[in-house]
C-alpha cells in the first residue's frame, strides 16, 4: 500500500478562505490601535503636517503588514514561521522622539536605519550578551517604557504645555470618555470580542467626538487618489550619527532577548517543537529587516509583538497563514489612501485616551514580568530599584540633563536606554563578576525550561509582555 503523507502541523495548515479571512480580520482589529497610536504620537510631538501624517500612517500599516508576512511565512531564513505579528515598538517610539527633538528628524531616521543594521551586526554575538538581560533587566525596562509612553500619550490629550488650549476640559473629557468606553467593553465582552475592546473604545470615542462637534470635517476623505504608496525618505536624506543612535542600539540588544522569549512562548502555545537558537535567530532577522526597511520610510523600529498570541489561545486556531493573511490586509489598509485620510481625522484626545489604555497595559505587563523575579535576593532588589530610579529621573524632572553636552544629553535623557544600560551593568556586577551570585540564574533558557514543564502555570496574558 502506498504510504500516505502525514497531516501538516496545525501551524502549517492552510485554512479555507471562508475561515481564513474572518480570523485574519480579527487579528487586524486587535492590532490596529497600536500603529494608529504610534503615528499620532510621532505626528503630534513633532508637529508634522497632515500630509506627512497620512504618509507615515500608510507606511506604518504597510511595514506592519510586511513584517507580519515575513514572520509568518519565513522565507530565506528570515522570520520565525510562527503566527506572529509586527508593530511599531513602544520603546523605539520614545527613543525616536527623543533623538528627533534633541537633533532633528533626519538624524532620528538615520538612527533607525543604523539600529536596523545593528541587529545583523550584533546577532552573531547575541548568545553571549543574552545572559546580561535576564527577567529583572527586561521587566524594569518595560515598566519605564510604559511610564514614558503614558506621559507622551497624555500630551496627545492635553497638547504641549504653554500651547493655546492646553489641557482644555473638552479634550480631557473626550479622552476620559474614550477610556471609559474601552473599560466598559473589557467588562461586558467575552472571549474573542474582548480582544477588540481597545479598537471598539477608539471607535466609540470617535463617534462621541463627531456627535459633539469635536472632530473635523470629513470632506477631505474622498478627495485625492484612491490608491497611494508612501514616499521613500519622506523627511529627506537621513543623517547618520553613531552617538545619537546609541540608545536605539542598546534597545536592540534587549529586543533580541525579548524576541527569543516571545519565540519560545509562541512555539509552546501552538505546540511546535523548535530549536530555540535557530528559531529565535530567524525572528530577530525579521525584526531587523523590517526595521531597516521602516527607517527608509520614516517609521520607528518595528518589533515582533506578543499581543496576538492571546487570540491564538482563545480561538484555538494555530495556523501561521492566518497571520500571513492579516499582514496582507494591513498592506491593503496602507495602500488604500481614503482609509489613511479617514484615520487621520480621529481627534488627538481620542487617540490619546486609547494610547493611555494600550500603554498602561504595557506597564502592567512589565510589573507582571517583575513578579517572576525573586526579590528576596537583595541583588535583584538593588538592580530593579536603581535602574527604575535612573530611568524615572529624566521623565519626572524634564530638563534634568539640559546642561550636559548634546551627545551625552540624548543618552542620559532617555529613561528607557538608561534603565536598560544601568540594569544590565548592575546585573553583571552582582551576578557575573567575582565568580559568585546570590540568586538563581534568570535567563531565557531557565524560563523556557520551567514553562515547558508547567505549560498551564500562567494565564495567557502573563506571557504576552513585549518590549514595546
Amino acid at each position: 500500500m502506498p504510504r500516505t503523507a502525514p497531516p501538516p502541523h496545525p501551524v502549517d495548515e492552510i485554512l479555507p478562505l471562508r475561515r481564513l479571512i474572518p480570523l485574519a480580520i480579527q487579528h487586524v482589529f486587535v492590532m490596529a490601535a497600536s500603529p494608529i497610536s504610534a503615528v499620532f504620537l510621532v505626528s503630534q510631538t513633532l508637529h508634522l503636517s497632515s500630509a506627512l501624517t497620512v504618509n507615515l500612517l500608510s507606511a506604518t500599516f504597510i511595514l506592519s503588514g510586511l513584517g507580519t508576512i515575513l514572520q509568518s511565512w519565513g522565507p530565506w531564513k528570515v522570520g520565525s514561521r510562527l503566527p506572529f505579528v509586527m508593530l511599531p515598538g513602544g520603546a523605539p517610539i520614545v527613543l525616536f522622539l527623543g533623538i528627533a527633538k534633541e537633533y532633528d528628524i533626519r538624524t532620528a531616521v538615520g538612527a533607525v536605519i543604523l539600529a536596523g543594521a545593528f541587529y545583523f551586526v550584533a546577532l552573531p554575538v547575541f548568545a553571549r550578551l543574552l545572559k546580561y538581560f535576564p527577567t529583572v533587566v527586561i521587566g524594569t525596562m518595560i515598566v519605564i517604557i510604559g511610564v514614558n509612553l503614558i506621559r507622551v500619550s497624555g500630551l496627545l490629550i492635553t497638547g504641549q504645555p504653554g500651547s493655546p488650549g492646553f489641557a482644555h476640559p473638552s479634550g480631557v473629557l473626550l479622552a476620559l470618555a474614550t477610556i471609559g468606553c474601552t473599560v466598559l467593553f473589557f467588562r461586558v465582552l467575552r472571549g474573542g470580542l474582548a480582544q477588540l475592546s481597545v479598537l471598539l473604545g477608539l471607535v466609540a470615542g470617535t463617534v462621541i467626538a463627531f456627535a459633539t462637534g469635536a472632530a473635523g470635517p470629513v470632506d477631505g476623505v474622498a478627495a485625492g487618489p484612491v490608491l497611494g504608496v508612501p514616499a521613500l525618505l519622506p523627511f529627506g536624506t537621513p543623517h547618520f550619527d553613531i552617538v545619537a543612535a546609541i540608545p536605539l542600539m542598546i534597545f536592540t540588544i534587549a529586543s533580541m532577548a525579548e524576541a527569543t522569549g516571545q519565540t519560545v512562548v509562541n512555539a509552546e502555545i501552538v505546540g511546535k517543537k523548535i530549536d530555540v537558537k535557530t528559531a529565535a535567530t530567524r525572528t530577530i532577522r525579521g525584526d531587523g529587516l523590517t526595521s531597516l526597511l521602516g527607517g527608509l520610510f520614516g517609521t520607528p523600529l518595528m518589533v515582533t509583538s506578543g499581543e496576538n498570541i492571546g487570540i491564538v489561545r482563545v480561538s484555538g486556531v494555530r495556523s501561521r497563514f492566518v497571520t500571513l493573511a492579516a499582514g496582507l490586509i494591513l498592506i491593503v489598509i496602507g495602500v488604500v489612501a481614503p482609509i489613511g485620510r479617514a484615520i487621520s481625522l480621529i481627534p488627538a484626545p481620542v487617540v490619546g485616551g486609547t494610547a493611555v489604555v494600550v500603554y498602561s497595559i504595557v506597564l502592567g505587563l512589565g510589573i507582571q514580568m517583575l513578579r517572576k523575579v525573586d526579590f528576596h535576593q537583595q541583588s535583584n532588589m538593588v538592580i530593579a530599584a536603581i535602574a527604575l530610579a535612573v530611568g524615572l529621573l529624566p521623565i519626572l524632572i524634564p530638563g534634568l540633563y539640559d546642561q550636559f553636552p548634546g551627545d551625552i544629553r540624548i543618552l542620559l535623557g532617555s529613561g528607557v536606554a538608561m534603565t536598560a544600560f544601568t540594569a544590565a551593568i548592575l546585573n553583571a556586577v552582582f551576578h557575573h563578576l567575582g565568580g559568585r551570585s546570590d540568586s538563581r540564574p534568570d535567563d531565557i533558557t531557565a524560563i523556557k525550561d520551567d514553562e515547558q514543564h508547567t505549560p498551564a502555570a500562567q494565564p495567557a496574558g502573563a506571557r504576552e509582555g513585549q518590549v514595546r
